[in-house]
């Protein structure tokens, strides 16, 4: 069976409390960490390659934390993942970065299978933005409303 890792599903809520918490400014390891219990030394190995991607960016200083790096409406769901855990495929032969590579790919009638998954889960993953979890969080009971302003970001 085909999982993500913590590394996804960890970093994806991080991504999921800065947006939001956007309106509040940087949200610091800590904070994070907290609120979603999320050990704050494992959340730190994730946001490095979040920063990197520049899904997040860092701020210095006394009130310093991190934030994201773009809109959350220009953020998708798949990027994160992939950020976090690499090419979306449930096998290798069908990576999205090399499709091509696989010797058997003439003769494997089970690729159709693979390449088909490997889209479907794509194509799920990639039409939800932060800003659609965050819109849809709201409907959560329990949730508080959260707004963005948009014109803003």
């Amino acid at each position: 069976m085909m999982k993500l890792s913590t590394k996804g599903r960890y970093g994806l809520r991080a991504m999921l409390d800065l947006a939001s918490n956007a309106e509040k400014g940087p949200s610091t390891i800590h904070a994070i960490a907290k609120r979603q219990e999320i050990s704050e030394r494992y959340l730190e190995q994730l946001l490095i390659p979040l920063k990197q991607s520049g899904l997040v960016k860092s701020v210095r200083g006394s009130q310093g934390g991190y934030l994201l790096g773009r809109a959350p409406q220009d953020i998708s769901v798949g990027e994160i993942i992939r950020v976090l855990e690499g090419p979306l495929s449930p096998v290798d032969c069908v990576s999205e970065q090399n499709p091509d590579d696989c010797k058997r790919a003439d003769k494997c009638v089970t690729r159709t299978i693979w390449t088909k998954i490997r889209d479907c889960i794509a194509e799920v993953l990639d039409s939800y933005t932060l800003l659609d979890l965050v819109n849809e969080a709201q409907h959560m009971p329990g949730n508080e409303v959260i707004t963005f302003d948009l014109d803003a970001q």
